[in-house]
């Protein structure tokens, strides 16, 4: 196993993890407003890999055989009008997808992919890393406290 950047060869398998993720989503959705698009496949993985680029971001992917079965990607945003008026900005990072392939899950990927990105964003001078995580995904809530994560903000909604 080993991480490296995000590199061209290796996007059907980025495509086909974050479909795994979506898919993933959709089941544990209990509001059931998420889903797989038939177009996400083909769009979602630019879209993302396009957000990384444009937002000094990083894509590491972890190898197993030759095949990519673990991602990460974040982003450092720049600061808007909204940030410097109400929010000490500190420099962030924001982890906007992280995934592992299905049976390799609980066997440090994950980790590894964190650590990859943890320090990136600490060798650019980033102060926090944020990260947005589904309420339902409790394994995803489970694995970022134990990394030292904690909430901040609560998303709440009510079906009218």
């Amino acid at each position: 196993m080993k991480i490296i950047e995000y590199e061209e060869k290796y996007l059907e398998d980025v495509k086909d993890l974050l479909v795994e993720l979506e898919e993933y989503i959709v089941s544990i959705d209990q509001d059931e407003l998420d889903q797989v698009h038939p177009e996400y496949r083909d769009k979602m993985a630019i879209l993302d890999l396009e957000e990384v680029k444009n937002n000094n971001g990083k894509c590491f992917i972890a190898i197993d055989n030759g095949k990519a079965v673990g991602l990460i990607m974040g982003c450092i945003f720049p600061y808007d009008e909204y940030d410097y008026l109400d929010y000490k900005c500190p420099k962030r990072g924001v982890i906007t997808e992280l995934v592992v392939s299905k049976n390799l899950r609980g066997k440090g990927v994950g980790q590894l992919l964190m650590n990859a990105m943890e320090e990136y964003f600490k060798s650019l001078g980033c102060e926090y890393i944020m990260v947005d995580v589904f309420a339902y995904n409790e394994n995803a809530i489970n694995f970022y406290n134990k990394n030292g994560y904690h909430s901040r903000m609560y998303t709440n909604i009510k079906k009218i």
